[in-house]
């Protein structure tokens, strides 16, 4: 069994598998080391605070896909969310690692200059509240305080993610068109046959296209309610 501690990529056991996946994470190679509590504050820019609730639709190439958010689950991610979505930051967006029954993980920018705009724009962690079990919305992390654009999709009961610190933002409503997305890629490399997330995060959608035909996109993400 592998194990690791949260900055590295700890293992969460799939329901109903055979085998481990790693855990939904940013690429370790291409990050800073991760800041302190008060760093990570100091380099979060001040932002408007999000509604209590709101409701984001991400238009997809599986059509589009609904999210209910609640700050009160997670503030810091709720607020950066509201934040992405409203600067735009969520179009022609990849579905870069898809892992049937397990998760989808998106939010790494096809433009490598917005990338590197964002990726020393960490929040806080929030407190673990609601767990992630099927239909749950979490941001992806690389440690203590990393969490900057990427997040995921629980595709099934996922509670064992809960102790490593990932805390749910929202649920989505219908989940027909998250579990349509395609899958075939599997893991991201080194390991598996997908994307590098270092790799797209200094490339963009240029290295999809050509290596990763069959991925799907976030087209466009606005706040609906």
């Amino acid at each position: 069994m592998r194990t690791a501690a949260l900055f590295m990529l700890a293992g969460a056991l799939l329901v109903g598998c055979p085998k481990e996946e790693e855990a939904p994470s940013k690429s370790q190679g291409d990050e800073s080391p991760a800041p302190t509590q008060e760093e990570a504050t100091k380099v979060t820019p001040e932002e408007g605070q999000a509604p209590a609730q709101y409701t984001v639709e991400l238009n997809t190439t599986k059509g589009a896909i609904v999210i209910d958010v609640r700050r009160d689950w997670a503030p810091h991610g709720a607020d950066r969310f509201y934040e992405l979505v409203q600067n735009g930051y969520f179009t022609d967006v990849a579905f870069f690692r898809v892992i049937s029954g397990f998760m989808a993980q998106v939010g790494i920018s096809g433009d490598p200059a917005l990338n590197a705009q964002w990726r020393e724009k960490r929040i806080p962690d929030d407190a673990v509240k609601a767990s992630n079990t099927r239909g749950t919305v979490t941001f992806a992390t690389s440690g203590p305080n990393s969490r900057t654009t990427q997040f995921f999709f629980n595709f099934g009961d996922n509670s064992r993610l809960d102790g490593m610190g990932f805390a749910p933002f929202g649920k989505v409503k219908d989940m027909a068109p998250v579990d349509a997305l395609y899958d075939g890629y599997g893991e991201g490399a080194p390991g598996g046959r997908g994307p590098a997330q270092g790799t797209l995060q200094s490339q963009g959608n240029a290295y999809l296209r050509e290596s990763f035909p069959k991925l799907d996109y976030i087209k466009s993400a606005k706040i609906i309610e």
